[in-house]
């Protein structure tokens, strides 16, 4: 009877690191099409939150980010007052920096604006996906995410800079930036050629 060797782990992204949740993220979410409005704009939430801390902390934090923003509901979000800001100030589950609370309090009054002018959040947000879909070196934004984020900022939006906005299109699938070598890379590529991109009503 011969030795067996144990089944070697995938090869991932390197970011990925050894923590369950980062992995888990990595192989079951990160580049893989998102299209739904409070899927979006909880991933633009968090990404906003998430600048100048790091990703897994957001990770850590997210079914309380979830509980604390009413699952991330445009409209519920977009219903807030004072009082939920003082609330959510309050709340150590959430990372609790009032000027990124009142960020997404503005931004969700502002989907509902987009919304109505658009026909869906998604249906405007995939209107930038890079043709491309990259696949080259790293980078930390595109000419994509530049026009999206000066495009928000116009319509009011807070804390939607370029790489925020390039960190958003990795995370819903509008570009692929697994590496050559993950064995995610292929699986997503096939997820975003058959997914039906959103589009305006009539479009």
């Amino acid at each position: 009877m011969h030795d067996t060797e144990p089944n070697p782990s995938p090869r991932r992204c390197a970011w990925a690191g050894n923590d369950d949740l980062y992995v888990a993220y990595h192989d079951h979410e990160w580049g893989r099409p998102v299209d739904g409005e409070a899927a979006l704009f909880e991933r633009i939430s968090l990404e906003g939150f998430q600048a100048g801390l790091s990703w897994l902390t957001i990770l850590r934090k997210r079914s309380s980010f979830r509980q604390a923003f009413a699952g991330f509901d445009v409209d519920a979000v977009a219903a807030f007052g004072p009082r939920d800001v003082e609330r959510l100030l309050a709340d150590a589950g959430i990372v609790r920096h009032r000027g990124k609370i009142e960020a997404v309090i503005n931004n969700a009054r502002r989907a509902q604006e987009l919304r109505a002018d658009e026909g869906s959040l998604a249906a405007f947000l995939w209107r930038y996906e890079p043709a491309d879909s990259h696949g080259g070196p790293p980078r930390a934004e595109s000419p994509e995410s530049r026009a999206l984020s000066r495009e928000l900022k116009r319509r009011g939006w807070r804390f939607v800079g370029p790489t925020t906005m390039y960190s958003l299109m990795q995370a819903v699938g509008m570009v692929n930036d697994h590496g050559p070598d993950c064995a995610c890379k292929q699986e997503v590529e096939a997820l975003r050629a058959a997914f039906p991109r959103p589009r305006m009503p009539g479009a």
